[in-house]
């Protein structure tokens, strides 16, 4: 019987992700392309054009989940290989806030379905290591963030090259994680090796802890990528090249991600969500107050905060709640993309209207809820390992 090749399928899922990454950071230096400098749209209007990205991702977060069990990772992915293509094409040939609209809706269905199927693949890779694989797999969205940011600055900044090309440079690792992943064994989702009903599975996303965790998905996907995604636009006062502090935030990010096993030992997922919110607390607010050189301190510590948030909420989940299975996976993934496609418009409508100060400021107040938040998950968690050990 044909083997699983992990080493094969976990370096897929990692150029998949990056895949899903490089729209985050070219989608980030197109804000200019399509703004009011380039084909007119304001930046209120850009939050909506951009916003598909997000909760397409959900649509695909949520029906994928589902899915994966029924259907087989296999197919999810190639359905994330089909919609990532139909959107980079798509994009090629956007010239207006409809057709942006329509190719930003299919590129977020693509990262959607990315995330259902490689997320609960990786867990199951990996059953005794999930929050450090999961990390270790999160490393290449901020690494393909980084790679994406570099290849933006160096094709239109420097070499001086059309927006056309930058995006054209998506179709590499497209076609590369599509080579790797032809004709391979994978396995099945964890929920189904455990023998966990569907009816099990739906019931289970209804306990308090994971809606609480929902919630808060919520809050940490904003704070991240509500203030990634708008950086050019949030920063072009503060420093000259903003794509450029995008890219040293998400090499931070990368780096930290790769180290992650250690931190977990150390501060178990819950301590790692505290010390996350309070860092990405600090740092949004110094980027209200910071200039030059000094905004890439604040940008570090504001890095440093964000780092663990999205896979350690999903290494909390498999680890602690894996009866949730796929679905939980995805509604997690999900719910933290929605999230974002709320507070891209309400941004863009801040900085239209008042200043990009503003935007950051309120966008602050979002890890200040997830201090106390994950205080209290904190001192639970705590009980509950006494209450065990009793």
């Amino acid at each position: 019987m044909e083997q699983v090749n992990k080493n094969r399928l976990f370096l897929a899922s990692c150029l998949a992700l990056i895949t899903t990454a490089m729209t985050f950071a070219i989608r980030a230096r197109l804000e200019t392309v399509f703004g009011p400098e380039g084909v007119g749209l304001t930046l209120e209007q850009l939050g909506y054009a951009f916003a598909p990205a997000f909760f397409g991702f959900t649509i695909a977060m949520l029906i994928g989940g589902p899915l994966v069990d029924l259907l087989g990772i296999k197919q999810i992915s190639w359905m994330a290989f089909f919609t990532h293509a139909i959107g980079i094409v798509l994009t090629l040939m956007a010239d207006s806030m409809t057709t942006l609209f329509v190719a930003t809706l299919c590129i977020g269905i693509g990262n959607g379905f990315v995330e259902a199927a490689l997320n609960p693949m990786v867990a199951s890779m990996y059953p005794e290591q999930k929050t450090k694989m999961l990390n270790r797999f999160h490393v290449w969205f901020p690494g393909g963030i980084v790679i994406g940011s570099l290849i933006g600055w160096l094709t239109m900044d420097v070499m001086g090259l059309s927006w056309e090309s930058m995006v054209a440079t998506l179709f590499i690792p497209l076609v590369l994680y599509g080579v790797l992943f032809f004709g391979q064994k994978i396995p099945v989702t964890e929920r189904v090796q455990l023998g966990i009903s569907n009816k099990n599975m739906f019931k289970s996303v209804l306990q308090p802890l994971f809606l609480f965790m929902v919630f808060c998905m919520f809050l940490t996907a904003a704070s991240e990528l509500g203030t990634t995604q708008r950086i050019e636009s949030l920063l072009k006062e503060s420093v000259a090249a903003p794509l450029l502090v995008l890219a040293f935030i998400n090499g931070i990010m990368a780096l930290g991600r790769m180290f992650a096993g250690q931190v977990v030992h150390k501060l178990k997922p819950s301590g790692m969500l505290l010390y996350s919110a309070i860092f990405t607390f600090i740092g949004l607010w110094l980027l209200t107050i910071t200039s030059g050189g000094m905004t890439f301190v604040a940008a570090a510590i504001f890095a440093v905060g964000v780092t663990f948030f999205w896979p350690t909420m999903l290494g909390f989940v498999a680890e602690y709640l894996p009866e949730t299975g796929a679905l939980g996976l995805s509604i997690m993934g999900g719910a933290g993309m929605f999230s974002v496609s709320i507070v891209l418009p309400i941004m863009g409508h801040l900085m239209d209207n008042a200043s990009a100060s503003e935007a950051l400021r309120t966008m602050s107040l979002l890890p200040a809820i997830l201090i106390v938040a994950f205080l209290g998950l904190n001192m639970y968690m705590k009980k509950q390992a006494k209450t065990s050990k009793a």
